[in-house]
Parts: C-alpha cells; sequence; structure tokens
C-alpha cells in the first residue's frame, strides 16, 4: 500500500483554497514549478488526473476535489497528534465571528473563557449579520462563529435560547389604531422572517417603514423613533423600550444562538478551542441532547 505525502496535500489543500497554482506558491513561499511537479507527483501517487484544463487554466477534477476533502482530515489530525504531544500551552490565530446583537452579552463570556484557558491564543474578532458570518465560516474566512442560524452541514453547540421582543426607544409612541410601522433587516434576515409571520398570522395591519443592510442602522431608527422591530432581548438597551399585548402586537417565537466550527479544520487550535468551550460552559454537541 502507498503512502500519501503530506506535503503534498497541504500543496494540494493550497490550491483548493487559493484557486490557482501561482497563488498558491506565494503563499507557500514556493515557485510556480515547484508546486507543478509536486501535483505531477501526488497524481502519480494516486493514478488519476487531479486537475482538468478550464480555459487557460487547471482546476479540480472529480478527484482532486474528492482528495482535497480526505487531504484536509488527514492534515488536520496529523497537526493535532503534534500539538498533543508538545503539552505546551495553547497559542496561535483564531478567527471568531458574532452578530452585533450579541456583542455585549454572549460574545464577552466566550471571550473571558478564551483568555483565562488559552491567554497566549491571539483573536480576530468579526462582527457581521448571522447569514454572511456563515457564508465566511463556509468559505474558511472564520474559525468558529456565533449565530442565529442553524446548519446541520456544521458541527456546533446551543449556546442560549432567547425570547424574540418588540423593540423600540424608550420615548417611542405607539398608535394602536394605525398600522405598525416597522423597522427590517434586509433579506435575509430570520427577525425580519419572524416579525412578517407573526403579524400575518394576528391579521395586524403594518407597513415597512425603515430597512436597513445591518444593527447599526435598524438602531438608529429606533433612536430616531422611526417604528418598532423584532429582535431578541440581546439588543436590548436601556434606551429602547418593549411592547407588546397592551400595544395590539402578537408573541414572538424564541431564537437559538449557536456557536458553529468551520469544517475544514486545518488548524487544530481551532478545534482545541471549540471542545475547551463546550467543556467550560457545560454544552451539549447538537444531536447529543436528543439521544
Amino acid at each position: 500500500m502507498r503512502n500519501l505525502d503530506l506535503d503534498l496535500l497541504r500543496t494540494l489543500t493550497a490550491i483548493a483554497q487559493y484557486e490557482t497554482f501561482s497563488e498558491a506558491a506565494n503563499r507557500l513561499y514556493k515557485t510556480q514549478s515547484a508546486v507543478t511537479q509536486q501535483m505531477q507527483r501526488l497524481e502519480s501517487t494516486i493514478g488519476q488526473p487531479l486537475f482538468e484544463k478550464q480555459g487557460r487554466n487547471k482546476v479540480l477534477s472529480s478527484h482532486g476535489r474528492r482528495l482535497v476533502e480526505y487531504a484536509r482530515h488527514i492534515l488536520a489530525i496529523n497537526d493535532e497528534a503534534l500539538r498533543a504531544l508538545q503539552d505546551g500551552p495553547l497559542e496561535g490565530d483564531l478567527r471568531l465571528g458574532a452578530p452585533l446583537d450579541v456583542a455585549d452579552t454572549i460574545l464577552p463570556t466566550l471571550l473571558m473563557h478564551i483568555a483565562r484557558s488559552a491567554p497566549r491564543v491571539k483573536l480576530e474578532i468579526r462582527t457581521d449579520r448571522s447569514p454572511i458570518l456563515m457564508d465566511a465560516l463556509r468559505a474558511g474566512e472564520i474559525d468558529l462563529t456565533i449565530s442565529t442560524r442553524f446548519d446541520q452541514d456544521f458541527e456546533g453547540v446551543a449556546l442560549r435560547t432567547s425570547p424574540t421582543v418588540w423593540l423600540a426607544s424608550a420615548d417611542y409612541v405607539h398608535d394602536v389604531h394605525a398600522p405598525v410601522p416597522l423597522v427590517l433587516a434586509d433579506e435575509p434576515s430570520i427577525f425580519r422572517r419572524l416579525a412578517l409571520n407573526a403579524l400575518e398570522q394576528a391579521r395586524v395591519r403594518w407597513h415597512t417603514n425603515y430597512v436597513a443592510p445591518n444593527l447599526v442602522g435598524i438602531k438608529a431608527a429606533l433612536r430616531a423613533r422611526l417604528g418598532v422591530t423584532a429582535r431578541s432581548v440581546e439588543l436590548l438597551g436601556p434606551e429602547m423600550r418593549v411592547l407588546g399585548e397592551k400595544e395590539g402586537l402578537p408573541p414572538l417565537p424564541e431564537v437559538t444562538y449557536f456557536l458553529w466550527i468551520r469544517r475544514d479544520l486545518i488548524n487544530p487550535l481551532t478545534r482545541q478551542v471549540y471542545d475547551m468551550l463546550r467543556a467550560n460552559l457545560g454544552l451539549a454537541q447538537q444531536g447529543e441532547a436528543a439521544a
């Protein structure tokens, strides 16, 4: 039985990530001819073509894409074994994503646990909307992310389930006889969907008064008393108040915030921090609680 060369597999995964031989060569500090020779050696070992011509470029073949998935697992296990045998403190770079509405609640708790258990880990925090963060996780731009999105393609844990409420400025005056003026996020948005579904089912009249691309715009519209919005209580601050049944607004379902880990674990630090957070916070893997 032939053995796969780990160095060749690292080059293959770099080509898959950066899409061209030249960019992979730059990232690996190799010449393009050296990368080409490595892939020829790997094709010889596999006995199958790993690339095919597409115009002037080479792209992964079906065999190449399949091998990339195996390569990522093999490299992750190799790197994890080396890290475990070093018996040193966790250190390295970790990219963590979080929605803005939990920047003052859930995110600080995670950061505190990471700082206490792995003080040498350097964190890069990215705040954005949940769907954008999930796309970034899928693309390998971040390593872990907090999100309201459930995606069974990822491994994750539920961090917290929070009530969803109708929020308005503290000095907002609500007219129960007029259509509800809504402040909404543009698509895709779980809170937009929850708000519209609840109003439609309760047959409450409404109109869109303001649409924002992010939470900063939504908070600005609320402060300007342009209307009400549906968000989790994680966003509730002293400058806001909760509206409800006496204002003629229907109840809203809860939302769950998850912590998701990227699928192609090249860096063993990501897995170690994820497992540490699970253990420290007493979190059950998705699917374990019901088992």
